[in-house]
């Protein structure tokens, strides 16, 4: 885990299970952010590089790429870590548990705008280390939508 978030440019590739909701508002959601199409044994490859105090992730799941980027909040929110896709923010803690570094929704906001939680996306969310590789599991959904993506699998970081 550390390797993979220790600042400048690293790029780490491994495979992917990649599954979609099927609701309306779930497929328009995933539309708009980016988020690939279900799949299996899908290539995956991210690139990380880190610009002043924010690190951008950059993912390319079998040819759908997408972008956001992290970076510690400030203020009150100081604690939580922010990632940001396009007008939205989503403020997560992050928490060890066992050896999953869970991130769980605090808060999002639009345009700067604070929504209410009841409508904040979130999901079964965590990191590991597992056999030397980097192991994700990233859900997203929430009560209007169902589930809009699921992925999990693996990467190494390469060189």
């Amino acid at each position: 885990l550390a390797a993979l978030h220790a600042g400048g440019a690293r790029v780490a590739s491994g495979r992917a299970r990649i599954e979609r909701g099927g609701g309306l508002l779930a497929r328009i959601v995933a539309r708009v952010i980016g988020f690939p199409a279900a799949g299996e044994d899908v290539p995956v490859t991210v690139r990380f590089v880190t610009d002043g105090d924010k690190e951008i992730w950059t993912r390319d799941f079998g040819g759908t790429v997408f972008r956001s980027w992290q970076v510690g909040a400030k203020g009150r929110d100081r604690d939580l870590l922010v990632e940001v896709f396009g007008p939205f923010r989503v403020l997560m803690a992050l928490m060890p548990v066992g050896k999953k570094l869970r991130l769980v929704v605090r808060g999002w906001r639009f345009l700067g705008i604070p929504l209410p939680m009841f409508l904040a996306p979130g999901g079964d969310t965590y990191e590991e280390e597992r056999d030397g590789r980097f192991h994700f599991h990233v859900e997203i959904g929430g009560r209007l939508t169902g589930l809009v993506v699921r992925y999990t699998g693996w990467l190494v970081v390469e060189g």
